[in-house]
């Protein structure tokens, strides 16, 4: 197994984090769907997509940083996750919202490396909260 400091993680490139973060997310929003019933599989995929759409993730992260979640040093790693040019964006959403979208991977990557995993749990669950019921969450 290998082991990353954490000197390495604040390192990594912002677009390795949001690689990460990605497959945090994926893996939680799978695990979620399953626990709470919904088991077909025609009906997971397009579920899932919901959750883990460009979109629903910068209107989560937007929300978040509205509401003052975010550390000071998540809002850093969310905005070099932002800012990181990957060179493509996918052809179903645009620039601005993919970024905002590679900065909540990024964030995700970055607590899950350092092992801060009961951080991941929380931003996850205010994401998944926002968006089953977003009217009800921008009001808390």
């Amino acid at each position: 197994m290998y082991t990353l400091r954490d000197i390495d993680v604040k390192q990594l490139n912002a677009l390795a984090l949001a690689y990460m973060g990605d497959a945090v997310y994926e893996q939680a929003i799978r695990e979620h769907l399953l626990r709470s019933g919904r088991v077909k599989p025609n009906i997971l995929h397009k579920e899932a997509t919901k959750y883990v759409s460009a979109k629903a993730q910068a209107a989560s992260v937007k929300m978040m940083q509205q509401d003052g979640f975010l550390t000071e040093e998540e809002e850093a790693v969310l905005r070099r996750g932002r800012n990181a040019k990957s060179g493509s964006v996918p052809k179903n959403t645009d620039v601005v919202t993919y970024n905002h979208s590679s900065g909540f991977e990024a964030v995700l990557g970055y607590l899950h490396l350092l092992g801060k995993h009961e951080r991941v749990e929380e931003i996850i669950t205010k994401t998944v909260q926002f968006i089953e019921k977003p009217n009800e969450e921008g009001a808390s």
